[in-house]
């Protein structure tokens, strides 16, 4: 099956047409390399062959770049080479890519690329190693090399290639941040050699062959070539790229990945030698961050399980598609609002309810204000505001076919407003609640028909956060799952599905980070340490700041709840902490006062001096240690994670770590929770666990599922694939 057609015309043209069968987009797979060096071979053996186009056969794109689900059949991954060990196995499989794309550029004929689509990745090298690059000029097409967000860096030539065309500095900018460029950007930047009209790409990639049959040499090879802007060891301007690129790369991941180090390593070291060379040293970079268990999670989640769960892994089967046409949406708060918004950026008719109508208005006001603040054309405004109708009459509702409440975290008011609506719409109809904690089972009985109930949890601010979580209840049925899951592809947010619980998955194990820092604040930690660790250790924020961005008159409130259905009567050091706050009237950022001061802009906000003095007994004697604190702030997450999975509210480590990185934030260097449980290993993982309940309490105490599994050798990953091939 043949990923390459071939097409020789009578100027000695071979036109060749990447199209993966069965794919709807092409990718660097092994039966693509295949045929790739096959062609490289036909072309410098075949005399009748005076140039070549590259291009592609698919709608969707000129090319994605490597197949990450079979990336460790492409590199040589698993058992090493007779003779050889894994490392330099893994390189061999490595270099074999970059050793083909340098063939193809040193193939003694001149080879021009039609870019007639997106090119990412490897897709972007493969271009950036062909002599004359022609792209279409249509703003719908991006160019870039974004495999840091994953984990990876560009392993094909991309951080020896891009530099030589633009220059150290903006290559760095582009392969540091996995930026995409326009075809303009790309052109002002030597990235591509020409714009043509759509559709026209291929007819100037062939005009230029057939004009410049000497041309077959790249710029690098040339003994004249000068890189743009210098490098150097003693170069000012290169040697000053990488004192700034080092130091804005520890500030943006606190050392906590590999690959932009690496990556970083291998522009400087390579940008000094011959491309040969550069080029091994780039695959040696590659392999080692291959070779780390990091790469592999951080693919896996924020790739592969991303992708399956966007394209509906956790969809009931047998059930037809439903996608939403018309929803109402109870509450025009700041997260009503936001998912009217969304709703209407999809083509998705809303009818926006709350109270009285100025405050529906002032609902459907948020997206006209975003999208003034975006400058979306008046057209485009028009349209998407004219799907968004705001009432504040009840039977408004009737035709939708989903509901989704997201009124005040009060039971009895939700009760009476569910109740209201199935007066006007009938059971039958879909209804979705978005609180953050309630359990969903009781809230749907205030729905006649509980198998209709379901809970859909946004995030704020729901234009920007990607997670949606379905929360099904003890009667929740597949069809209303299955409504619920066409209604998130249809905004294009990524669900995980979890079973009912108190805080359900995300809000309760995230909870537990904002716990543990109140805790530590509470015992006399100072509040400064306990907030960089958090931002150390992989969180947006730290845990004072983000309650403060949520609210601590919400913390309390909740905190007070949750105590009174679980008959708590003490809430520990955190507890108080917001106890005390609330007091005070401290409520956030909301107020502009709560752990931090806010201060008028341009100030920056900064911690209340008085605050230890407030909540605790003043800074304690003894100070943890870094290690200790940062030990407590994950430890505690990750347990609460296990549980989960133990009480069977999370199904899937997927879900698990997907809702973890996307809904909270957790490190998304480590794959998630369970990915990085997986990796530290469970009998590690359950001894460090036991160490921390004992200094710290039973709420840190390991699951017996954890335990059971730790004793057996298990890992999440490695019992979910188990299940599934059962």
């Amino acid at each position: 099956m043949t990923t390459i057609n071939h097409d020789l015309d009578a100027d000695g043209i071979l036109t060749l047409t990447i199209d993966l069968p069965g794919q709807s987009m092409n990718v660097i797979n092994a039966d693509f390399t295949a045929d790739l060096s096959a062609a490289v071979d036909k072309i410098k053996a075949d005399t009748g062959i005076k140039g070549v186009v590259i291009t592609s056969g698919k709608a969707s794109g000129f090319m994605a770049g490597a197949d990450l689900k079979g990336m460790a059949a492409l590199m040589g991954g698993g058992a090493p080479a007779e003779g050889k060990s894994r490392m330099a196995t893994l390189f061999d499989g490595i270099f074999a890519i970059n050793a083909l794309f340098r063939s193809l550029e040193t193939c003694g004929k001149p080879v021009a690329v039609a870019i007639n689509g997106l090119a990412l990745g490897g897709g972007l090298e493969l271009c950036l190693a062909t002599h004359y690059r022609v792209c279409s000029d249509d703003a719908r097409v991006k160019l870039g090399l974004p495999e840091v967000l994953v984990g990876l860096f560009p392993g094909a030539g991309g951080t020896q290639r891009l530099p030589r065309l633009m220059g150290v500095q903006p290559a760095l900018m582009y392969l540091l941040q996995g930026k995409t460029m326009s075809p303009q950007e790309a052109l002002g930047f030597n990235v591509v050699n020409e714009l043509a009209p759509v559709g026209e790409a291929v007819a100037r990639a062939k005009a230029w062959v057939k004009a410049n049959p000497t041309k077959f040499t790249q710029p690098w090879d040339e003994k004249s070539f000068r890189f743009p802007g210098g490098v150097g060891a003693m170069n000012p301007g290169f040697a000053q790229t990488f004192v700034a690129g080092n130091a804005m790369t520890a500030k943006q991941t606190n050392h906590n990945m590999n690959a932009p180090i690496a990556m970083l390593s291998a522009v400087y070291e390579g940008s000094q030698l011959p491309m040969d060379t550069a080029l091994r040293v780039e695959s040696k970079y590659m392999a080692k961050v291959v070779s780390d268990p990091q790469a592999g999670n951080m693919i896996r989640s924020l790739f592969v399980s991303k992708q399956a769960a966007e394209k509906g892994a956790r969809r009931p089967k047998g059930i037809a598609p439903m996608p939403p046409r018309k929803i109402a949406m109870l509450g025009a708060g700041l997260m009503g609002a936001g998912v009217a918004m969304v709703s209407a950026q999809a083509g998705i008719e809303v009818v926006l309810l709350d109270r009285d109508l100025a405050a529906a208005e002032k609902g459907k006001q948020y997206t006209a204000d975003r999208l003034a603040k975006r400058r979306t054309s008046p057209e485009k405004t028009a349209e998407i505001l004219g799907r968004i109708h705001p009432t504040a009459d009840y039977a408004d509702l009737a035709g939708c076919d989903l509901i989704i409440e997201a009124v005040f975290e009060d039971r009895a008011i939700k009760a009476d407003v569910t109740k209201q609506v199935e007066a006007v719409v009938g059971a039958d109809t879909f209804f979705g609640s978005n609180t953050s904690t309630l359990p969903i089972t009781g809230l749907a009985q205030a729905w006649s028909k509980p198998a209709n109930f379901i809970g859909i949890h946004f995030f704020s601010p729901v234009e920007k956060m990607p997670l949606v979580e379905i929360i099904v209840g003890k009667e929740t049925g597949p069809e209303v799952i299955a409504k619920a899951l066409d209604y998130v592809a249809a905004i294009r947010k990524t669900p995980i599905v979890v079973n009912d619980s108190r805080g359900f998955y995300t809000s309760r194990c995230f909870g537990t980070y904002v716990q543990e820092g109140l805790t530590l604040l509470g015992e006399g930690v100072n509040p400064a340490l306990i907030e960089n660790v958090g931002k150390h250790m992989g969180m947006p924020v730290g845990p004072l700041a983000v309650n403060d961005e949520v609210g601590l008159d919400l913390s309390y409130k909740i905190g007070k709840q949750t105590a009174a259905d679980l008959g708590i009567t003490d809430q520990g050091p955190g507890g108080r902490v917001i106890e005390t706050m609330h007091e005070l009237g401290r409520q956030g950022r909301k107020n502009g006062k709560g752990f931090y001061v806010y201060p008028d802009a341009p100030a920056k906000k900064y911690l209340w001096p008085e605050l230890v003095a407030t909540v605790s007994d003043g800074l304690a004697e003894h100070q943890p240690t870094p290690e200790a604190i940062r030990e407590r702030l994950l430890y505690r997450q990750m347990v609460e994670c296990a549980r989960c999975f133990d009480e069977g509210v999370l199904e899937t480590p997927e879900d698990g770590d997907l809702g973890a990185i996307f809904g909270w934030g957790f490190a998304p260097f480590t794959g998630g929770p369970f990915s990085h449980m997986d990796t530290i290993g469970l009998a590690n993982v359950v001894e460090i666990l036991d160490g921390l309940a004992e200094r710290h309490g039973e709420r840190f105490a390991p699951p017996q599922l954890l335990r059971d599994m730790a004793a057996k050798g298990e890992t999440f990953y490695g019992r979910a694939a188990m299940k599934a091939a059962a």
